[in-house]
């Protein structure tokens, strides 16, 4: 009798990830390549997926690109027909992909136009690839899981953000509302909120910026894109198979509330 290799638990699955030309997405694609899956890459950014499924290649690992535009319906169905065609299934899908909006103002500084396109890419984005991504899984079978992007910014507000919080808000909404519908069809719908990680934008803005964003997490530093993708990856795999409709924070304890004013690590130690 074969035993499976508990280091590659998506041995022989089919897994998209949405935004995976940089960052997270990125990540998250290599994290399921090494764990057996053969993984679509889908960005806007052509060329960032060619190279990052060359780097997944010369790892050993399997996967192919497909450019999409999680905005536009018609992209979003051709990049799941063009999944069916080729693989006759998908067992996995993280919707990444994120955009739109503005930079941090108050509210009123919002223009409709780019509180649309926050809502468009963040929100309108995830619901157009849970439909597609779902129909697919339907119509193999063979359930699945899939893993929605959100952030703490979906779970409390956060000031000058209106339409990444609503959008976001949006997802965790979505993702409860997609596990209830398809959990007897053994598709399970699962969401991410993270905290501050180190991506591209939060390197470029140096240390001190860095050491600000740390000190405000309770574990005292800033998550990695290694840290969501291990997530991803559990979410994915078997290893969850009771957990449906929730979303995991991985914040380094932000949103578990206040911590307290002395924050050293040998200060209030019982008697």
């Amino acid at each position: 009798m074969t035993t499976a290799d508990p280091t590659r638990p998506l041995s022989g699955k089919v897994a998209l990830v949405t935004g995976a030309s940089r960052g997270i997405g990125a990540e998250i694609a290599a994290a399921l390549a090494s764990a057996g899956a053969t993984v679509v890459l889908a960005s806007r950014d052509s060329s960032g997926l060619s190279e990052k499924v060359a780097a997944i290649a010369a790892a050993g690992g399997s996967a192919v690109a497909i450019p999409v535009d999680v905005g536009s319906r018609d992209s979003v169905k051709a990049l799941l027909t063009q999944i069916r065609d080729r693989f006759g299934r998908l067992d996995a899908a993280v919707n990444n992909a994120a955009g739109g909006g503005r930079t941090p103002a108050p509210l009123v500084e919002w223009s409709s136009e780019e509180f649309d396109s926050a809502i468009a890419v963040n929100l309108r984005g995830v619901f157009l690839c849970l439909k597609y991504e779902i129909e697919l899984m339907l119509a193999s079978g063979s359930g699945g899981a899939i893993v929605n992007m959100s952030s703490t910014a979906g779970e409390q507000g956060v000031s000058g953000m209106s339409g990444y919080v609503a959008s976001k808000f949006g997802v965790g909404g979505l993702t409860r509302v997609a596990a209830l519908d398809y959990a007897s069809e053994g598709i399970r719908v699962n969401a991410i909120a993270p905290g501050p990680i180190l991506t591209e934008r939060l390197a470029g803005a140096g240390q001190a910026a860095q050491d600000r964003v740390a000190a405000a997490v309770p574990l005292g530093r800033i998550g990695t894109t290694a840290d969501i993708a291990a997530a991803a990856l559990w979410l994915c795999s078997e290893q969850s198979s009771f957990v449906t409709g929730t979303v995991l924070a991985v914040d380094g304890g932000r949103l578990a509330g206040t911590p307290a004013f002395n924050t050293s690590r040998k200060g209030n130690q019982p008697d």
